[in-house]
């Protein structure tokens, strides 16, 4: 049974949640119809044109500078200067919008809050519309929670000592199919973007803060040309200052990497920085290369570190990029989750994890992302090493550093090869992370590390990889569908056997097994995972 319709203008296809009339306003849903009405079709234009410049890289195996825009990468500009609070970016924590993350977050020490409706949230309805609540509560201090298993309550600290938060919404490929205007389902971008913007944009400029954002899986730079036109659009119609809006873009594709200069030139004046991602990085490689044959096969997704020579050039060519126009530089996730019963297994993991932040620190980056409050003073010790008393190091222009165009692309520089145990892990890791998703979990700790859909898509996309690319393992063991049914069997046996009858039951395990091999073994790749996971998820 559906919802009555809060809108003339809306159709909201889904059960009532309790305090949704506080977030699905009519004046909040007639902003997001406009966003609608005025974005969608260029939205659908820029989904068309990654498909073509796909086919593209699938005929020439390469990728350039581009050429038409050079001149603005040759030309002597700069982004707006940081607001206030965000000048200061030395360690961001990441996670869902769920009550108790909120305040964790908010509260953990770090000066950023990565609020995510993106890849660490699975989008059902009641996560999209009660994280837009949590986040206004929160602004209004009026968020609080008990913890109905251990009694614990957590309630928010003084103001001064909360973290700036940056709203991630949805990549542009996902629709919300829980709420249509004119008679189709809105992007999930333009929802979670909508409604946060409408409800806490003048909020934010009253408590001395902003509406920030983080941006996912970005491509071009006429995609961050879209966001602007939104961002411009957005501020008019609610009536805040041109310039209130800040992103930061997250340069998780490959192609991105290549138009950096570009994207931040096209949000110039509401450009806030850059961010080097990992996983998702790793996929969009698979994913544009997987007809590119060997020298395009990834290894297990362990052997890949930053420091690969193709991933230290992507990550060099970010921060020279960043600091050259005045923007920030933030590094990648240290998604580390401490054991509360080894101390061995923590000694190791901080012992890594400070080294990934005193190389992003020594490199350049203005801060970094971790993904449990236990790392922030990990990742503060760092970066305070470096930087001191400065907000950041963006006078640090990294001159030194020149990258050719088929740097970013040179895969066949990493010194390993796909194992049989990368296959056993990918299987392991994608089964545990979708079934939670399917559950409505988005950030899923799974071996000591915090996942998210990013993980799950590297996982997929190199099964298939090296299913295609017949890669033959240390072992002998040739990379095939039936190998792969095979080790998946396995895991599932072993998943029941770990939990029980009962609980396998109750999950989504053998749904989850069938669709990891659907999208590991389709010959149409799927470009997300998450676009026929959302047709299975309840809610």
């Amino acid at each position: 049974m559906s919802a009555p319709a809060p809108s003339p203008l809306a159709i909201v296809d889904a059960e009532p949640l309790p305090r949704q009339e506080e977030v699905l306003t009519d004046a909040a849903l007639a902003f997001v119809a406009e966003l609608h009405r005025n974005f969608t079709a260029r939205r659908d234009e820029l989904l068309a044109r990654r498909q073509d410049r796909r086919a593209e890289i699938a005929r020439t195996s390469t990728l350039d500078f581009l050429p038409e825009t050079a001149e603005i990468r040759a030309a002597d500009w700069k982004v707006a200067p940081a607001p206030a609070a965000l000048n200061d970016r030395r360690v961001e924590i990441t996670g869902p919008t769920d009550r108790k993350m909120t305040i964790n977050a908010l509260n953990s020490g770090a000066k950023v809050w990565l609020a995510d409706f993106e890849d660490a949230s699975a989008p059902t309805w009641e996560n999209v519309v009660l994280g837009q609540l949590n986040l206004i509560d929160a602004y209004e201090r009026r968020i609080d929670f008990t913890d109905p298993r251990s009694g614990k309550s957590y309630a928010l600290k003084d103001a001064d000592r909360l973290a700036t938060v940056v709203m991630r919404p949805r990549g542009w490929h996902l629709e919300e199919r829980h709420l249509q205007f004119d008679g189709r389902p809105v992007p999930g971008a333009l929802v979670d973007f909508g409604l946060y913007f409408f409800h806490n944009a003048q909020r934010l400029i009253d408590l001395g803060k902003g509406p920030y954002f983080y941006l996912p899986k970005t491509e071009s730079y006429l995609e961050a040309r879209l966001w602007n036109d939104i961002f411009v659009f957005a501020q008019d119609y609610v009536g805040v200052p041109q310039g209130t809006v800040r992103a930061t873009v997250l340069i998780e594709t490959i192609t991105a990497a290549y138009e950096m200069d570009e994207i931040l030139y096209e949000l110039r004046d509401h450009a806030a920085g850059l961010n080097a991602g990992r996983w998702d990085y790793l996929f969009s490689i698979v994913k544009n290369f997987r007809d590119g044959g060997e020298k395009f096969v990834l290894p297990d997704r362990n052997a890949v570190t930053m420091t690969a020579p193709f991933m230290r050039a992507y990550t060099e060519l970010l921060v020279r990029t960043c600091h050259k126009r005045g923007a920030h530089a933030i590094g990648g996730m240290a998604a580390f989750i401490p054991s509360r019963r080894d101390a061995e297994v923590n000694k190791v993991a901080f012992e890594k994890v400070k080294a990934d932040k005193d190389r992003e620190a020594g490199d350049g980056f203005d801060g970094s992302w971790v993904a449990h409050p236990d790392l922030v003073p990990i990742a503060m010790e760092s970066f305070d090493a470096v930087l001191g008393d400065r907000p950041n190091q963006k006078d640090r222009l990294r001159e030194d550093v020149s990258v050719a165009p088929d740097d970013l692309i040179a895969i066949d520089s990493l010194d390993a090869k796909p194992t049989y145990q990368g296959l056993v892990s990918a299987v392991q890791v994608g089964t545990r992370y979708i079934e939670a998703w399917l559950r409505g979990l988005g950030a899923v700790a799974i071996f000591n590390l915090m996942e998210d859909a990013a993980t799950a898509e590297i996982s997929r996309s190199q099964i298939w990889q090296w299913i295609n690319a017949g890669v033959v393992f240390e072992n002998g063991r040739k990379a095939t569908a039936e190998l792969a049914r095979k080790v998946a069997a396995e895991e599932l046996a072993a998943i029941r056997a770990e939990i029980g009858e009962e609980a396998f039951a109750a999950g989504k395990w053998q749904q989850a097994h069938d669709l990891l091999l659907k999208v590991s073994l389709d010959a149409d790749y799927a470009d997300f995972l998450t676009l026929p996971a959302y047709d299975q998820l309840v809610g």
